[in-house]
């Protein structure tokens, strides 16, 4: 087994490759104003309804597309130019944040419209998300892969640590509609940024082509029949169904349960937030996967932990460490499993291997949240979500008992 280093040659070394330094750049600039019209999203349809259905209901709109095309976005990621993909992709989500301005800034919009354009951006992730996943090893040099993947989970968590803060400071003091306007102004970063690289075609053994449909069935079936793999993607479903959802519900439980409005809301989404970049520097310095299989396993129950001893809080001051606790492990679970698949993946699937791994991070958690937020209804936020990180914990444990050993097969090959 090869010994983790822990030292920042190891991320200067991936910014040494050019592409990925550019394309890094610009998706660090998109993602800020991502998270800033997401915070700004869940803050408007809780303001427009106070309804922990409809605040479930636009995260599901969100996420779950990718459950229903997701696979088949992986299969064009395997047939086509996968930096051509995630262009198209990136400039149809930029009308999006267009539209949810101009409709927001004239008083235009209503939940259903709110709901209509969260699906659309939802159906545009799910397309072009695993065209975003594979193409990071065409701008990288095998060696740097593990820190490539740490390093954009750290792009993603700055962002997610600064753009709640962001967008507390512009909705208070503007509006969310300067919000949805910032958000459409820095996701030009990325449609220019993917103009510049320049990306190797993967150079997969491609079979005969079969259906589209038939070829997404194909790489669920190689998914998790893989003896590795697949014990990786359960854990996956366990942290997505009964853990991650919490984090849909966040703008309920700022106002409900904490009375603290849009600041509140900005406080607990930056919280998770600095934990998960807390993960991705950690992991991205390791240098190696080692060890990355029994790390994935105490994650995932780290990140029930931390969701129950958030619903035990009434404080602010004492909800947001528990956050902490949970985004660090959450995103720590999302670094490792992602590192082993890609190590342990054949080039051909990948593309429809890591549409499934992404179909369970976006789409999973859209089914709990919009089940917790319609009990949530009944019963107050904090009971369903409680139950269902306990679950969490439970369903871990199961999982790394029957399967630790062929989960860590794959730190070989990273």
């Amino acid at each position: 087994m090869v010994t983790p280093r822990y030292n920042l040659a190891a991320i200067a070394q991936v910014f040494s490759n050019r592409n990925y330094a550019i394309y890094a750049t610009g998706n660090s600039i998109s993602l800020i104003g991502l998270w800033v019209q997401r915070l700004g999203v869940g803050w408007l349809a809780w303001d427009l309804t106070h309804s922990g259905f409809w605040l479930g209901a636009v995260a599901f709109a969100d996420l779950f597309p990718v459950v229903v095309i997701g696979l088949l976005g992986g299969v064009l990621a395997d047939r086509y130019d996968r930096r051509k993909i995630l262009l198209i992709g990136q400039s149809l989500a930029l009308v999006q944040a267009t539209a949810l301005w101009a409709l927001t800034a004239f008083g235009l919009i209503g939940i259903e419209l709110l709901f209509g354009l969260s699906l659309f951006l939802g159906i545009v992730v799910a397309f072009i998300q695993s065209a975003r996943l594979s193409l990071v090893p065409s701008l990288v040099r095998p060696s740097d892969m593990a820190g490539a993947v740490a390093i954009g989970a750290v792009i993603f968590n700055l962002a997610r640590f600064i753009g709640p803060g962001l967008a507390g400071v512009l909705i208070h003091l503007f509006g969310v509609a300067t919000a949805f306007a910032f958000n459409a102004v820095t996701f030009s970063a990325l449609v220019i940024a993917l103009v510049f690289i320049r990306s190797a075609p993967h150079a997969a053994k491609k079979p005969v082509r079969a259906g589209l449909l038939k070829e997404a069935l194909g790489g669920f079936t190689y998914a998790f029949s893989h003896p590795s793999i697949a014990p990786l993607l359960w854990l996956l479903v366990a942290v997505s169904i009964f853990t991650r959802p919490a984090l849909e519900l966040l703008p309920g439980f700022a106002d409900a349960v904490f009375g603290q409005g849009a600041g509140g809301l900005a406080v607990l989404t930056s919280s998770a937030g600095l934990g998960a970049l807390f993960a991705g520097m950690w992991l991205a310095q390791r240098g190696s996967a080692a060890g990355f299989s029994t790390i994935a396993s105490a994650a995932v129950v780290a990140a029930g932990i931390g969701v129950v001893a958030f619903t035990m809080t009434n404080p602010l001051w004492a909800a947001a460490p528990a956050l902490l606790v949970t985004g660090f492990a959450i995103t720590t679970m999302g670094i490792t499993s992602q590192t082993l698949i890609q190590a342990g993946i054949d080039e051909h699937m990948r593309g429809r291997v890591l549409s499934i791994w992404g179909l369970i991070l976006r789409g999973i958690p859209a089914i709990g949240a919009l089940g917790m937020g319609w009990v949530s209804d009944f019963t107050g936020l904090k009971p369903p979500v409680a139950v269902a990180s306990v679950l969490c914990v439970i369903a871990a444990l199961f999982i790394w008992r029957g399967w630790r050993g062929k989960m860590a097969v794959l730190e070989k090959s990273g």
